[in-house]
C-alpha cells in the first residue's frame, strides 16, 4: 500500500494550491473525493461478486458429494434389499405378503388456514358495542358532523 504521511499530504496540498489555485481547488477537491468514493464502492463490489462466485463454487462441490452420498446409500439399501431378498427366497418363504388394505393411512398434512395478516384483537368485539369503544377511525371533519345539533325547520 502506498505510505502517505502528514507531512507528504501538505506537500500534495501545497503544490496543488500553487499548480490549480486557490478559486479551483475545492472544485476539485470534491471531483477527486467523488471519483475515489466511486472507486472504493466499485472494488467493494467486485470483491463481494467474487466472493459470492468462490461460495457458489463451494456449494456446488458440496452439492455433489451430498449427492453421491445419497447415491452411495440408495445403491447399498438396493442391494441390502436384494440380498435379503435373496436370502428370504432360499429359505423357502418367497415373495413377501402385500400388505393389508384395512391397514390404517395417516391422514396428509393439512395447513391450518390461519391469515396471519389479520389482526386479532385481545378485546372481543361485542364487548366494545357493550361499553361503546370506538372500533372505526373517523376523522374530525366527520366526528364534528356526526354530533352536530340538527336544525329544526
Amino acid at each position: 500500500m502506498i505510505d502517505i504521511g502528514l507531512s507528504k499530504m501538505a506537500l500534495i496540498g501545497v503544490v496543488a494550491l500553487v499548480v490549480i489555485g486557490p478559486e479551483k481547488l475545492p472544485r476539485v477537491a470534491r471531483t477527486v473525493g467523488t471519483l475515489l468514493g466511486k472507486a472504493q464502492r466499485y472494488v467493494a463490489d467486485v470483491k463481494a461478486e467474487v466472493n459470492r462466485s468462490m461460495e457458489l463454487d463451494e456449494l456446488r462441490k458440496m452439492k455433489d458429494t451430498v449427492e453421491s452420498a445419497a447415491r452411495d446409500v440408495e445403491q447399498s439399501i438396493h442391494t441390502s434389499a436384494s440380498d435379503f431378498q435373496k436370502d428370504l427366497e432360499s429359505l423357502g418363504i418367497g415373495d413377501l405378503p402385500e400388505p393389508l388394505p384395512d391397514a390404517p393411512v395417516m391422514p396428509a398434512y393439512r395447513h391450518p388456514g390461519k391469515n396471519w395478516r389479520l389482526k386479532r384483537a385481545a378485546v372481543p368485539q361485542w364487548y366494545k358495542a357493550r361499553t361503546g369503544v370506538r372500533t372505526k377511525a373517523q376523522s374530525g371533519a366527520a366526528r364534528v358532523a356526526r354530533f352536530r345539533p340538527k336544525k329544526f325547520h
